[in-house]
């Protein structure tokens, strides 16, 4: 467990995930009935960019910071603009210090009958979550193994919401991890939206995990892509993706429309580009 999102927090692979996020949570909140955000691996809730952690890697800066002295289209604008939102509410005197991990941001556009269960298994981590939560009713903090929380916290009493997956990757075998955890979730909580974060790095075995998702099945099983460089040259890590089921039916064009543009925005090199697909329709 060496994974720290303070190096992280920010980064063009935050601005997908947190983007697509507010744009889901924006989507359920149509309905008057109530929902609960489940975050398996919430990590600590608010992240100082003014950090030693962040201001060694800087990452942020090619990520939200961008995107936040950016002349975006009105369609991208858009589509960022309830995610930016949070941000901003973070920075009410403004400028650009703090920024909203997954647990914050969905709280920040929750309603007030909405709730957040937000579990982290680090127990520094764990214990500063609870500090950015205290005296919250509307959010529950768990210290438990994420991987877990696909069975014992599904379906919630609300029988409908979403459950947000984002592993750190730092051991092998993720990538099919996160295909059994779906087919463990979605069989106790099968009307749930999901939505499943990996990386994008040269070895990632994405052609596989595709193949397995889609002979697992699930109705509406969307992946989404970003890579911000070549990915077959250069090393590390050079893009993210999101599985999505369930998405909100509007996603998928909302998504066709803005992340090329979104793309050319956070790119560090060459090769960058985009993937959309649906890898199982309606079912």
């Amino acid at each position: 467990m060496n994974y720290r999102h303070s190096y992280h927090a920010g980064n063009f692979a935050d601005v997908l995930k947190h983007a697509v996020l507010a744009q889901i949570i924006t989507y359920l909140k149509r309905k008057d009935q109530a929902f609960r955000v489940i975050d398996t691996h919430a990590g600590i809730g608010v992240y100082d960019l003014s950090s030693v952690e962040a201001q060694k890697t800087g990452e942020w800066r090619e990520g939200v910071g961008r995107v936040m002295k950016a002349s975006l289209s009105p369609d991208l604008g858009a589509f960022l603009a309830p995610w930016l939102e949070t941000v901003t509410t973070l920075n009410p005197e403004g400028g650009l210090r703090h920024y909203p991990g997954s647990p914050k941001l969905a709280r920040l556009l929750m309603r007030k009958k909405d709730r957040l269960s937000a579990i982290e298994l680090h127990p520094a981590d764990a214990e500063k979550l609870r500090a950015a939560f205290e005296g919250d009713y509307q959010v529950r903090v768990i210290e438990l193994d994420g991987w877990l929380a696909l069975g014992a916290h599904l379906p919630p009493k609300e029988k409908r919401g979403l459950v947000l997956v984002d592993p750190p990757f730092e051991e092998e075998g993720e990538f099919d991890r996160l295909v059994d955890g779906l087919a463990r979730a979605t069989r106790r909580f099968a009307g749930g939206t999901y939505m499943l974060w990996h990386p994008i790095k040269a070895d990632s075995p994405l052609k596989a995990f595709d193949a397995k998702l889609t002979n697992l099945g699930r109705p509406s099983t969307l992946t989404v892509r970003l890579w911000i460089r070549n990915n077959t040259t250069a090393p590390g890590l050079n893009g993210s993706g999101l599985v999505i089921v369930n998405p909100p039916y509007t996603l998928e064009a909302s998504l066709r429309a803005v992340l090329p543009e979104l793309a050319g925005l956070l790119a560090q090199g060459p090769g960058g580009g985009t993937e959309i697909r649906m890898l199982v329709g309606e079912g």
